[in-house]
């Protein structure tokens, strides 16, 4: 029998604590082995929870106890996430983590401490939630050249882009409205500013080129400046507005962003809508993998958390190959990534073609101001063209 501790009884730590003792003959029986969760940890009292008889909350107790083998981290945030985990894997016990905060900034640091200790650092769920994108990533396309990751990889962001382009909605009463349903927080800076899916692209780069990617120095743009408007310009050019965490990987050369692009209906992620999140792996041999599904939510989550739990056990004193150097990746300018942009005017054509040559008009039925689409530009040149065109109300990148 193998013992687990739980550290965090709130949304995804409940939701692994149900699979573990739901599904338990299933994941007994995947992990050739009989899984006993000995502790939860937790501030808070569950007077009546079935956690109850297991709960504690001096992580001491934990740390200290050598019949724990497994601990489970589903609190988030980095501290005392950080110390907890690192500790843990000191101690010898392998780690599995949903905690994308704790993995983009810390990964390749307790890869190598699982390492040594010859335990496991797994975090599956920090990325895609409910998708399996980790393992394919890392263990799958092992024979190709991985040369582009672009997702949706915010629930949030999608539901509010989705929402505003079916009803035509303005982005603050769709915020509220996805507050009011649970699927945005009370602060929501970092989903609507893109913060959360920063994280999650650094963590994909990461593995894909196994060197360190510091989510810090990745440009990122939210969608809070997105207006209806908008849509019915995209609606205009059979185009839709999705949040995209990118990037691209050409040899040692690595440009990533996060920003919102509008995608043609021929684009894989064209049709990921609501709180469902996408992304696609674009790999030199294999081509374009797409994997779609519940990018968050309590059981989706837990369900990749217990899958790596399943993993640890199998691996309980040999470490699954995770190749992530501490040694660190550096990006290109995003100023000199190039794009096709699409931009709101108040300027004439002839104005328009002085600056930017000959491009694409776009007549989405707006009095006073117009559309076009640029030809490829990088981000350096566009900023040039459009400070000395002015009258820009705003512009969208295209996507790929």
């Amino acid at each position: 029998m193998v013992k687990v501790a739980i550290l965090g009884y709130g949304t995804v730590g409940s939701g692994v604590f149900e699979i573990i003792k739901e599904n338990n003959d299933v994941v007994n029986e995947k992990s050739l082995n009989d899984i006993d969760i000995k502790y939860v940890l937790d501030l808070r009292e569950f007077p009546g929870d079935p956690c109850e008889n297991v709960l504690v909350h001096d992580y001491d107790v934990i740390l200290n106890d050598p019949e724990v083998e497994i601990v489970i981290e589903v609190m988030g945030g980095l501290h005392p996430a950080y110390e907890f985990v690192k500790a843990a894997l000191e101690a010898g016990k392998s780690v599995a983590t949903s905690n994308k905060e704790l993995v983009a900034k810390y990964g390749a640091e307790l890869i190598n401490i699982a390492k040594s200790h010859k335990r496991n650092f797994l975090f599956e769920a920090a990325v895609g939630g409910g998708i399996p994108i980790i393992r394919p990533i890392n263990m799958h396309i092992t024979a190709d050249r991985i040369q582009q990751i672009a997702g949706i990889m915010n629930g949030t962001t999608n539901y509010i882009l989705t929402k505003m382009e079916k009803e035509g909605a303005d982005f603050d009463s769709t915020l509220k409205q996805a507050q009011d349903l649970g699927y945005a927080e009370r602060n929501p800076e970092a989903d609507i500013e893109g913060f959360d899916a920063v994280r999650k692209i650094a963590i994909l780069t990461s593995l894909a080129v196994e060197k360190t990617v510091n989510f810090e120095e990745i440009y990122t743009e939210g969608i809070s400046k997105i207006t209806s408007d908008d849509f019915k310009y995209a609606k205009a050019m059979g185009k839709t507005i999705k949040l995209i965490a990118e990037s691209k990987i050409d040899g040692d050369k690595v440009v990533a962003g996060v920003a919102p692009m509008l995608l043609s209906e021929d684009h894989p992620l064209y049709s990921v809508n609501g709180v469902v999140n996408g992304i696609l792996v674009r790999g030199n041999m294999v081509g374009d993998l797409v994997f779609i599904g519940s990018g968050a939510g309590k059981l989706p989550t837990a369900s990749a958390v217990v899958s790596d739990v399943v993993d640890c056990i199998r691996h309980l004193n040999t470490s699954t190959t995770i190749i992530w150097e501490d040694k660190k990746q550096e990006l290109q300018s995003f100023q000199d990534s190039v794009k096709r942009f699409f931009v709101r005017t108040k300027a004439s054509q002839p104005e328009i073609k002085e600056i930017f040559g000959d491009v694409e008009y776009v007549d989405g039925g707006m009095a006073g101001e117009g559309g076009f689409i640029t030809g490829p530009l990088s981000e350096k040149e566009f900023e040039i063209k459009a400070s000395d065109l002015g009258k820009i109300i705003s512009r969208i990148r295209i996507a790929d």
